[in-house]
């Protein structure tokens, strides 16, 4: 206390200035609104500045609880995609909720081969999730790859980098299929094989999921039609893909659930009997 009183009579002259300039300063702003306005504003501006600051700051260490926010938006919105049916009818009913048929988890990659012959993924959902074999492995942009196999907490998932890979596709434009494989040159490229060559084929096609199986919905992007080639026979089409997906920068991935592959596959071996 005594250092106080101290600094207070050493400054008293200073003090005594800055408390007769406050008074006078308050008296000019109280009695003239332009000056009143003025002061209102600056100090708007200031405060507006330190609150915007402190707000991204906030927002900087809650962008993780954001991204799982949008992440599970994307999801529910991407059930709906694959579980909408549509009609031309004028009598069509929204049956999204309906008798839903795929079911979407999300989970993130923990290991990315994109180099060797054979290519995986290894992700963090597995059996206690409901994930099991044979199960449809994409992103936002496109397919990546079918689940091989299992265990309680993991999975690993065949890249379609990889050559054991063939996936059911088609030409967006025209509907002709083919069958998608990877000759193991290049982690942006795939082809589309066995294409008729009655397919009218341009570069910029896009080249989706034929849904031809009961892995991947119809119409999930794969890439876009970069060149092609008349195979030996004449016959059919080569096409080189360029992928839509950076296979070597996947993180966050969603696990596509048929559930009326049973159902399907049941009925298709009956008829193979």
């Amino acid at each position: 206390m005594q250092q106080i009183l101290n600094f207070v009579i050493r400054n008293k002259t200073f003090l005594l200035f800055l408390l007769l300039f406050g008074i006078s300063l308050a008296l000019t702003i109280q009695s003239h609104s332009y000056h009143r306005s003025k002061f209102i504003n600056s100090a708007n501006g200031l405060t507006g500045g330190v609150y915007g600051t402190f707000n991204s700051i906030e927002k900087y260490f809650d962008l993780k609880d954001q991204n799982n926010v949008l992440v599970e938006e994307n999801k529910y919105l991407r059930k709906l995609l694959f579980n909408s049916k549509t009609t031309i009818d004028s009598t069509y009913i929204d049956t999204t909720f309906i008798g839903s048929r795929y079911n979407v988890t999300i989970a993130e990659v923990y290991k990315n081969s994109y180099s060797l012959s054979n290519n995986y993924l290894t992700i963090n959902k597995g059996l206690k999730h409901g994930i099991k074999q044979d199960f449809g492995v994409i992103t936002s942009k496109g397919i990546v790859g079918i689940v091989d196999n299992t265990s309680n907490n993991y999975a690993t998932v065949l890249s379609i980098l990889n050559k054991k890979s063939g996936i059911n596709a088609k030409l967006k434009s025209t509907n002709h299929i083919g069958s998608l494989r990877w000759n193991g040159k290049s982690a942006q490229h795939v082809q589309l094989e066995d294409v008729s060559n009655f397919a009218p084929v341009k570069v910029g096609d896009t080249i989706e999921t034929g849904g031809e199986s009961s892995i991947f919905p119809k119409g999930i992007g794969i890439g876009s039609v970069e060149s092609y080639v008349t195979d030996i026979s004449g016959d059919t089409f080569t096409i080189e893909i360029k992928l839509f997906n950076d296979m070597s920068n996947i993180g966050k991935v969603y696990i596509l659930e048929d559930l009326d592959r049973q159902e399907i596959e049941t009925l298709e071996n009956q008829s193979n009997e």
